[in-house]
């Protein structure tokens, strides 16, 4: 299938989608953008697996949210993981900005569960797809982040992945692209300029897009749910932003995209 955009975070498996999900998947590819679609826990790691395999410009991510309490029973991930429309395991990583209580037992906890992720993605040579949320005011979560990574990298030297609904600063950029990953963006940028002089101090190879939807619709839709067609907004949005011409913006991030997460069938446009 021939693509022009990847939206490289979405959740069109969430109930927000459930009265017109084939409706709006088949507008998707129609405008010819494909999506990764990405698991937060086991059950919506299989919803995600089961629409990949339905819909040829769909892909899979099957991972714990950090901030879901349960363990990680990385054998049933593994199971999961294993499919070959499954391109990324996560989303995984470090929230300090939603637990009520900040507690070291629970920084360790995500650390743990963080570490049994990056231990599969190493096994199984998939990349990562990254939540790293700091608490107010901080980029705690990035420092951390930053070197849990450098020290995963002595034992896995081809870890690698993506930082999705990147907000940190230029120093956490740098650092992050120094270890190999990418940064991803979303429709925030559409409404919110905190971000502007980080991402245009980033290397065009260095970004991707997505729209993390049903969440931060842009500021057009701004209230609405959201829904994958807005990658297309975000992509012009970045060249706006950057001084760029949207087309080298267009198809250089579709390259950044299949790079990272190489994905069977698709063609770049």
């Amino acid at each position: 299938m021939n693509v022009r955009y990847i939206d490289v975070h979405c959740h069109v498996q969430f109930d927000q989608y459930d009265e017109d999900r084939e409706d709006l998947i088949a507008q998707i590819k129609e405008q010819k953008v494909a999506g990764i679609v990405v698991g937060c826990d086991l059950e919506s790691s299989q919803k995600a697996i089961s629409l990949a395999q339905q819909h040829e410009h769909l892909y899979a991510s099957v991972g714990l949210h950090p901030t879901h309490a349960e363990e990680f029973e990385v054998t049933q991930y593994r199971a999961l993981a294993e499919h070959e429309k499954v391109v990324a395991i996560g989303e995984c990583g470090l929230d300090y900005f939603r637990p009520t209580e900040l507690t070291e037992a629970l920084k360790e906890k995500q650390k743990s569960v963080f570490k049994q992720h990056i231990a599969l993605a190493a096994e199984l040579q998939k990349p990562l797809i990254i939540h790293a949320r700091p608490s107010k005011g901080t980029q705690d979560a990035y420092h951390d982040l930053i070197v849990f990574l450098q020290e995963a990298k002595q034992t896995y030297p081809d870890l690698r992945g993506d930082i999705h609904f990147f907000v940190g600063g230029i120093e956490e950029a740098e650092a992050l692209r120094a270890l190999d990953f990418t940064l991803s963006f979303t429709a925030v940028i559409t409404f919110a300029h905190d971000y502007d002089e980080m991402l245009r101090a980033q290397p065009l190879t260095a970004i991707l897009s997505e729209t993390d939807a049903p969440y931060i619709a842009p500021i057009d839709r701004r209230g609405k749910r959201n829904d994958p067609l807005a990658v297309i907004t975000v992509v012009s949005r970045i060249a706006e932003i950057r001084s760029e011409e949207p087309e080298i913006v267009r198809t250089t991030l579709l390259q950044n995209a299949l790079k990272m997460f190489p994905m069977p069938g698709l063609i770049a446009e």
